[in-house]
């Protein structure tokens, strides 16, 4: 036995050299394919109790596993927004806003700037937030006030106190006082961007869906109060503004809210559903931006417009996803994150 192991020694020396060159000379596979990175961001628009809509637009994007990389708001969109960032789910969120009343966020008073503080607002929030502070977010949070002054948008988010942009971009002109921040007079953030898509992109997001709640509509002869001036005039305004935001959206969402009043609340669960019914018409749009390149079907076409009202009849029979409605995409020009 022992006179043979040289040549068995060589023999083996010259297998693995055999095995070294195949391993080395073989072609080699290529590198699986992975699907690109796709950060989703929600902006959720105004609208007081039509607020409570983005609640069923949450559950929605919960139920189908849909991850939210980002999240911004723009007035009631701001509280939601906050809220779900913090941590709180949306039955929690819909269990504190639906009983919700205008005196836990407002005190009457009497001044030049405005009928209602909103100094309550601060112990509502309490109330519905697990987070006070930007950088405390599980999710990162933006939220959009107004420059009184400048008419721009003044965006929040990264650091800082979450509370007092909240605030501001609550504050209805003509109604709440606004809020004195490092010298700039903060109204609602609705005036300047009515959905904040922009900030998102500048957050980083790379698909947008943005949450649009329409005003109820009003004839101009029915006016018949100051209030319904204030809101005909927003009418007018975010009409003529709308363009600027949804160039920045891929999706658009319009749950079927304007038959509501502002002040809402009872219909917590009409308003929750019609968020439910709006981004389920999406989800299949949505789920192809999260899917493989290998297994999707084709382009998802930007900013397509998916209204809640087509659907009205799954209301009554609790349906589930109805076909997606399109409409023309719309081009959206470059954003270098911010």
């Amino acid at each position: 036995m022992v006179d043979h192991l040289p040549g068995s020694a060589q023999n083996i020396g010259r297998w693995l050299g055999s095995v070294r060159r195949w391993a080395k000379e073989r072609p080699q596979r290529p590198a699986p394919v992975l699907p690109p990175s796709h950060s989703i961001g929600l902006a959720l628009g105004g609208g007081f109790a039509r607020g409570l809509a983005h609640i069923g637009v949450l559950r929605v994007f919960e139920q189908y596993e849909i991850p939210i990389r980002y999240i911004a708001g723009v007035s009631a969109g701001a509280i939601v927004a906050a809220a779900y960032a913090s941590g709180s789910t949306p039955d929690e969120i819909g269990k504190v806003g639906s009983a919700m009343r205008f005196t836990d966020v407002a005190r009457w008073t009497i001044s030049r700037m405005g009928l209602a503080g909103t100094e309550r607002m601060e112990r509502f929030l309490q109330k519905m937030l697990k987070g006070f502070r930007f950088e405390n977010m599980r999710i990162p949070l933006g939220v959009v006030a107004t420059d009184l002054k400048t008419g721009d948008p003044v965006f929040f988010r990264d650091h800082g106190d979450v509370v007092m942009p909240i605030r501001a971009s609550c504050s209805y002109p003509g109604l709440f006082m606004p809020l004195l921040y490092e010298g700039k007079l903060l109204v609602d953030g609705g005036i300047s961007m009515e959905v904040p898509a922009l900030l998102l992109r500048q957050m980083g997001a790379t698909h947008v869906v943005s949450i649009h709640l329409p005003m109820q509509q009003s004839a101009a002869p029915g006016l018949q109060n100051m209030f319904e001036v204030v809101n005909r005039c927003f009418q007018i305004m975010q009409t003529r503004t709308e363009a600027e935001w949804r160039q920045y959206s891929d999706i658009v969402l319009v749950p079927d809210v304007g038959g509501m009043e502002w002040d809402a609340f009872g219909s917590c669960e009409k308003l929750i559903k019609a968020g439910e019914i709006a981004a389920l018409e999406a989800m299949p749009k949505i789920k192809a931006w999260l899917a493989p390149p290998d297994l999707r079907k084709g382009p998802v076409a930007g900013s397509p417009v998916l209204s809640g009202s087509s659907p009205a009849k799954a209301l009554s029979r609790k349906s589930t996803a109805p076909a997606a409605a399109g409409s023309p995409a719309h081009t959206r020009p470059p954003v270098s994150p911010g």
